[in-house]
């Protein structure tokens, strides 16, 4: 009880602090509208009964804004979501959706959504009891958007919209390591849907989810593929890998939906009047990551900081009696599942300046300007 409070206690000096004084939004600086898994969840699973939940010690232990307290992200530090709005100008981080002061103007610096355990499809993470899908998070984002008219009037609103925000999605991975690939939850999906049939359900779900959020007048999408899932310190550890291997299944499926991801986009930038959809190929990025880690400055691309089980740390994950590394900078994961900090720090450099190898057609910086 003790243990919980004091989170509370950090939790709203957080929100304080960084949340926002509701008289000093500056509207030019833009907004960072977030929605995705635990990959970019700054605490909505802190407000939901879920299985999947990161406001437990150590997570957050380099995160500054909280005191090193742990606030919901599923790492040591800040998300790529945190880093590249940072980097874009924005003073405020996307606040989470159901956090209680996510209200008022406050919410024109935008707003995170994400969910740890969520998928493009509805069924993605039940193992975990609840979360929230995208088709959720797109339901919330109609009533940030109803808000956001009542504060700005309709016609600034719309501008705001277009010109000013980013809409960011960082989802997918769960709809394969927490569904497809589970057998106990997707023996179902399994012997009724080959990789073709599910990529494509995916890839369907998807685009009816992005083409609502353009008729809620977003217009400047990033929208990252699914990384090399089969790479990270649980898929290692549980198939008992050496470290130089990862298991080809999940990254041949990742590879596959890839694929697909980017002509859905090509598509949508094609029919969709105005709108920009930027191509975020996460998984070269972070194999890029893995395979020349030491380049980067790392000594490990696949143990995790904070975890414990197998060879990789990868089995039990982060929590208060977990093993951590003292060296946290120094590995590509943070947990089983999750990057650290550090090489948050470096994806989001290539989605901010980076070439076409890593995001397409333009950057997030030309992205902003645009």
């Amino acid at each position: 009880m003790a243990l919980r409070l004091h989170y509370v206690v950090v939790l709203v000096l957080f929100l304080i602090e960084y949340g926002i004084s509701q008289d000093d939004i500056d509207l030019t600086k833009g907004a960072s509208f977030i929605f995705g898994d635990s990959l970019v969840d700054a605490g909505n699973n802190n407000y939901l009964q879920t299985l999947s939940k990161a406001d437990i010690t150590p997570n957050g232990i380099d995160f500054k804004a909280s005191g090193g307290n742990p606030t919901g992200r599923y790492t040591n530090g800040r998300t790529i979501g945190d880093i590249v709005g940072e980097e874009l100008g924005e003073p405020r981080y996307a606040l989470p959706f159901l956090a209680p002061n996510t209200t008022g103007r406050a919410i024109l610096y935008g707003v995170n959504y994400a969910s740890g355990g969520g998928g493009i499809l509805n069924a993605t993470g039940s193992i975990f009891v609840n979360r929230l899908s995208m088709d959720i998070q797109v339901d919330y984002f109609t009533i940030t958007r109803k808000q956001i008219d009542k504060l700005l009037g309709a016609s600034e609103a719309r501008d705001y919209l277009h010109k000013n925000s980013i809409f960011s999605i960082t989802i997918g991975s769960n709809d394969f390591l927490n569904n497809y690939l589970l057998p106990v939850v997707s023996m179902g999906e399994r012997i009724s849907q080959n990789p073709d049939a599910f990529v494509d359900d995916m890839i369907n779900h998807l685009r009816t989810q992005l083409t609502r959020l353009y008729r809620l007048d977003g217009r400047k999408f990033i929208v990252g593929n699914v990384g090399p899932i089969g790479c990270i310190p649980y898929q290692r550890s549980i198939n008992q890998l050496k470290e130089s291997e990862c298991v080809s299944l999940p990254n041949k499926l990742a590879q596959q939906y890839n694929a697909k991801l980017k002509d859905l986009l090509q598509q949508l930038n094609e029919n969709l009047p105005g709108s920009t959809f930027v191509y975020a190929n996460v998984y070269d990025l972070v194999m890029e990551l893995i395979t020349n880690y030491a380049n980067y400055g790392f000594a490990t691309p696949s143990k995790a900081c904070c975890g414990d089980g197998g060879q990789y740390a990868g089995v039990i994950p982060c929590g208060p009696t977990s093993t951590m590394c003292s060296d946290r900078d120094k590995h590509v994961f943070w947990d089983p599942y999750h990057p650290s900090e550090a090489a948050n720090l470096l994806i989001a450099k290539e989605l901010l300046d980076g070439d076409q190898r890593y995001i397409s057609p333009i950057n997030l910086r030309q992205l902003r300007d645009l």
